[in-house]
């Protein structure tokens, strides 16, 4: 990051104000210089996100509002999962009469919270940093106080470690506070609106899957509901609830509150499903170590292609999701396997408004003509289906089963991303060698690649995506897949020493994995996740073009 920031003025102002019963408090905000927030304002380029409205029945149509109603309550639980004073910022700002405090709005509403998700988080309203633990710990909880609590008290590992829990204090002790309990006042109408969605629905699985969902808000147990998601066979595909880390970045464990709301698209869904076939082949050709290898992650894993509606809650802060992949329960991948689903308007729009610019700033002209939307496309798609390939479910030495996710614990998150990233490209290569896919797209697939890695590193590399993608640029460049040329002071690919240099770092991430090497895993963030002169002098060249897309809906608020 650029150090300019630094010498911007910070001015001091105290607000009060009324919230509860009554009850003042005082609450002091040190905002950035404001020419410093409108600037960070432009790095996101506003986007009507359209999609064909003729796909859905009149119904259907009445079903996306309430799922819509659902989904802002949502996003008002992710808004206090992300910091303690969330909420009291936000009434602040919104009641200004002060013009600039828009622009400081504004911003608030994109991050979801006070600190700057482009720029490692760095505070632009508040003084304090912040916490890794996000809002579901308390803010001076340490990693030795919560493993010395549980080591003391064996009993509250389970409730303590559960993805669905907050932990606070209690006079001198901890407690581990269910999500149904700790955000009640939103997960109540939030299911009432997914029951009267239910309703309204003519199509049996999406009747099963809100219920059920809708009882996961008020129980805790998101298993049935997960596994009923995985049968949904219904025009609409709505993802609501708890579902990623990575906003807990001092654990990893507490899974972050979110929606999206989408629409099938039948035909390009349609044309991917082959790839679903080759699940088995793809895992056995992986390359890490056959005894590890997992073939029972589930087989139904299908492949969706949708338009995005509308999202709420993690996926739509800061930088937005162009695909995913779920559930993340282990459980249900095991016996069901995972769904990848796309947001192809998303896509598109990225493509178009973000990733060409980019290119075309940064790769050789030789191989700009090489850069297209094929490559882009379908490594988002393997990356998704990758994330549902290797290993899952761990045995450790004395028999007892845990998960990568809790073996690799902060590194989990940069781990997975920067391996189903890498395996994305592997498993592409993959089924182009075996002809499923078209032998022309092997000329895009690494220079897309490598253009695609200077957008994600833009949103900043302490996040586990710009971190994810710092490792695989750093080792592709010292494997010589990638090259740079000073005289131009542009990239270009080696497209064999490229192949070469993924196969290995595949097995490097995968092995981690599969060993849950957590010290393994640090080390190999600390060697390779490490901002180079090259890269920082290829992202100056990009400061005209905008970071990400602000999505515009055509329903919602």
């Amino acid at each position: 990051m650029k150090n300019w920031h630094l010498i911007l003025g910070l001015i001091l102002m105290t607000l009060v104000f009324v919230i509860g019963c009554g009850e003042k408090k005082e609450i002091k905000l040190e905002k950035k210089d404001v020419n410093y927030v409108k600037a960070q304002l432009q790095k996101f380029a506003p986007v009507e996100i359209a999609f064909d409205k003729k796909i859905l029945s009149e119904k259907d149509q009445q079903v996306v509002e309430k799922l819509v109603e659902a989904a802002n309550y949502i996003d008002r639980i992710f808004l206090r999962q992300v910091y303690s004073k969330n909420e009291e910022i936000l009434q602040t700002l919104e009641n200004s009469r002060d013009a600039n405090e828009k622009v400081y709005l504004d911003y608030f509403k994109i991050m979801y919270g006070p600190f700057d998700r482009l720029n490692e988080n760095t505070p632009f309203l508040v003084s304090e940093p912040k916490p890794k633990g996000a809002n579901f710990y308390p803010e001076n909880l340490t990693k030795d106080e919560f493993h010395n609590w549980l080591e003391n008290h064996p009993k509250d590992k389970e409730a303590f470690e559960s993805n669905f829990t907050i932990i606070r204090r209690d006079g001198d002790k901890l407690k581990a506070i269910p999500y149904s309990e700790a955000y009640k006042d939103l997960l109540k109408p939030a299911a009432k609106l997914l029951k009267q969605a239910a309703e309204l629905s003519e199509n049996e699985s999406l009747k099963k899957f809100l219920s059920s969902r809708a009882d996961a808000f008020l129980s805790d147990d998101y298993f049935q509901s997960d596994m009923d998601w995985m049968d949904l066979d219904s025009q609409i595909e709505i993802v609501i609830g708890p579902y990623e880390v990575y906003e807990d970045e001092l654990f990893g464990y507490k899974a972050a509150f979110e929606a999206f709301i989408t629409v099938v698209d039948p035909v390009e869904s349609q044309k991917l499903q082959i790839i679903g076939k080759y699940l088995n082949e793809m895992e056995k050709n992986l390359p890490y170590a056959e005894k590890y290898k997992n073939f029972d992650r589930g087989s139904s894993s299908p492949i969706k292609v949708v338009q995005e509606i509308y999202t709420a809650g993690d996926t739509r802060a800061g930088v937005q999701t162009l695909a995913f992949n779920l559930p993340n329960d282990e459980r249900v991948r095991e016996a069901k396997g995972s769904k990848k689903v796309l947001l192809k308007n998303v896509q598109e729009a990225k493509f178009e408004k973000i990733l060409m610019p980019i290119v075309n700033k940064v790769i050789a002209k030789s191989q700009l003509p090489r850069v297209s939307f094929d490559a882009y496309f379908n490594h988002i798609l393997l990356h998704e289906v990758s994330h549902g390939l290797g290993p899952g479910t761990l045995t450790l030495a004395n028999g007892e089963k845990t998960t990568v996710n809790k073996m690799l614990k902060d590194a989990y998150s940069t781990i997975e991303e920067a391996k189903a990233d890498i395996c994305g490209n592997y498993n592409v290569q993959f089924l182009i060698d075996l002809g499923v896919l078209p032998k022309k797209l092997e000329e895009s697939l690494y220079v897309t690649f490598l253009g695609g890695i200077f957008r994600s590193v833009r949103f900043g590399i302490n996040e586990a995506h710009g971190m994810a993608n710092m490792i695989q640029f750093n080792f592709l460049m010292e494997n010589n897949g990638f090259n740079y040329d000073e005289n131009t002071g542009k990239f270009s690919v080696d497209q064999e020493k490229a192949r070469t240099a993924v196969r290995n770092l595949a097995h490097v991430l995968l092995t981690i994995e599969a060993e849950g090497n957590y010290n393994a895993a640090k080390q190999l963030i600390e060697n390779y996740g490490v901002m180079t002169e090259e890269m920082k002098a290829a992202l100056d060249k990009l400061n005209d073009i905008p970071v990400d897309i602000k999505p515009i809906y055509e329903v919602g608020s």
